[in-house]
């Protein structure tokens, strides 16, 4: 009796322990596999395996971020593998905005297919963004431009762009920052062959002729609509400010060039001062040398006592002449 009752708890026990191993392992099966987006995809009428989903829990992606778009794109009528779904998320790409990329451009009647979306994405460019630019154009209003027309007045233009994504120019595209710097050389050329301000102001829709006529969206990622110049503001008068500084240049270099002259000239009378003082003092010394020479010629015979009182005759006729001369040249008083 005893042994029955035993069997029994062994029984009982080993039923526990089984239902216990039972319940552990459907509760790792379900937190393994997403049941409920398999349930959520069949009742989508897309078509999702169960090995499918445990092949991506085996390489490490988040099912949800596969199905939920692929659900979105299979109800919007676009049959896609979801291997490529997966494949573009491995890459790195972002797989949700890919499809609502994709299901934007069917609504809009733009052609793109997966592919392309898919490349765009991976090219670290917004899909949807251009797809929703293609229906609805950007304007992008460029920073004040400063130009400078042929008569030297100063005009600051602002410019309004409206662009529409190029899709098939994405990839490898130009961005919005070179679209404002070739508008912005537009403005600043047109300004500049301008004969006066007052006809840019006149007539600003010149402006946006001849910048559109430029081509300016080659190379970019955009099509220029139109180009609408929102304000046109006088600025300095940078002629006439250039002919003052060139003026006060000129003034300046002049005093220069006069100050300049002006030292060479006291240089010059300096230097005349000294050699007219150095030819004083040679005549002094000549003139103390004067009467050892004439005592010498004495001595020597080669003057005579006549030859010397002629020549003071001489001196003092001259003499006489001189006082003569200076009474003559002073008025005579009434």
């Amino acid at each position: 009796m005893q042994n029955i009752y035993l069997a029994s708890n062994t029984t009982l026990i080993a039923a526990v322990v089984g239902i216990f191993a039972a319940l552990i392992l459907l509760v790792l099966f379900f937190s393994f596999i997403p049941i409920r987006l398999w349930i959520s995809a069949l009742a989508s009428n897309t078509k999702v395996g169960i090995l499918t989903l445990v092949g991506m829990k085996l390489r490490r992606v988040k099912p949800e971020l596969i199905v939920n778009p692929l659900i979105q794109i299979t109800k919007a009528g676009i049959n896609l593998p979801i291997s490529k779904l997966e494949a573009h998320f491995l890459a790195g790409g972002n797989v949700d905005n890919v499809v609502k990329a994709l299901v934007a451009a069917q609504r809009a009647e733009i052609p793109l297919n997966f592919e392309r979306a898919a490349a765009i994405d991976l090219a670290g460019r917004d899909v949807l963004q251009a797809v929703q630019m293609s229906v609805n154009p950007k304007i992008i209003e460029t920073p004040v431009v400063a130009a400078i027309a042929r008569d030297g007045i100063e005009l600051r233009a602002k410019a309004r762009v409206t662009v529409r994504a190029n899709i098939d120019r994405l990839v490898g595209g130009a961005g919005e920052a070179t679209i404002i710097a070739r508008v912005g050389e537009g403005v600043v050329t047109t300004i500049g062959s301008s004969e006066s301000h007052k006809d840019v102001l006149e007539n600003p829709d010149r402006i946006s002729k001849t910048v559109l006529s430029k081509g300016l969206e080659a190379g970019t990622a955009f099509e220029i609509l139109s180009i609408d110049i929102a304000d046109v503001d006088v600025g300095r008068n940078i002629g006439a400010q250039l002919q003052t500084e060139q003026a006060e240049a000129d003034k300046r270099i002049a005093q220069a060039k006069a100050e300049e002259r002006k030292a060479m000239a006291t240089a010059a009378e300096q230097e005349m001062k000294a050699r007219v003082q150095e030819m004083r003092a040679k005549v002094v010394e000549a003139e103390a040398e004067l009467p050892q020479a004439m005592a010498a010629a004495l001595r020597e015979g080669r003057m005579g006592v006549m030859d010397y009182y002629n020549m003071l005759n001489v001196q003092a006729d001259t003499e006489m002449r001189k006082s003569i001369g200076q009474t003559d040249d002073k008025p005579k008083a009434k």
